[in-house]
């Protein structure tokens, strides 16, 4: 194999490999953005722990039909740039969102989420929803709610009868 051909087979494998970790990517046109702008872009996304970068959208796609994913062939075109997130299902569509209002040079393509394609529409539908840790603590209100409840109760009818 030639060296350029090798090169690009170790980037593809290594992309093969970063799409099998993450919980989820979004892919995003970034034509039009600013060097200035780009680097507030990258800055937010690597706070949020999230990586992002620019790849060549054939070897993208190559790696992306290895693994079995096709739907993203015709988004693969024109200037792509990736931000995978490998804790956070959300937090990738998140702060591409959050990106895209702010940045109205910039657009989301489409993304991933555990194994499925989604659409720009459905990217801006799951950045609605709430970080992990505030969806556990919005679970953890409403499991303690009805012993809150029963606890209050008990105290009431405790205090009845000492009064009695």
């Amino acid at each position: 194999m030639k060296p350029k051909q090798e090169a690009k087979r170790v980037a593809i494998e290594e992309f093969k490999t970063k799409i099998s970790k993450a919980k989820s990517f979004v892919l995003i046109d970034y034509k039009g953005l600013t060097v200035e702008n780009d680097t507030v872009l990258r800055r937010t996304y690597r706070e949020a722990n999230i990586e992002y970068g620019v790849h060549k959208n054939t070897l993208m796609r190559i790696a992306l039909n290895e693994l079995g994913y096709s739907q993203f062939d015709n988004d693969l075109n024109g200037p792509s740039s990736i931000a995978i997130s490998y804790e956070d299902e959300v937090a990738a569509a998140k702060v591409s969102k959050e990106s895209t209002d702010k940045f109205k040079a910039i657009k989301i393509k489409c993304g991933f989420l555990d194994g499925n394609y989604v659409d720009a529409k459905g990217v801006e539908a799951l950045a609605l929803i709430p970080a992990k840790p505030v969806l556990l603590g919005m679970l953890a209100n409403v499991l303690n709610a009805p012993i809150q409840g029963l606890a209050i109760a008990l105290k009431a009818i405790a205090d009845k009868q000492q009064e009695a």
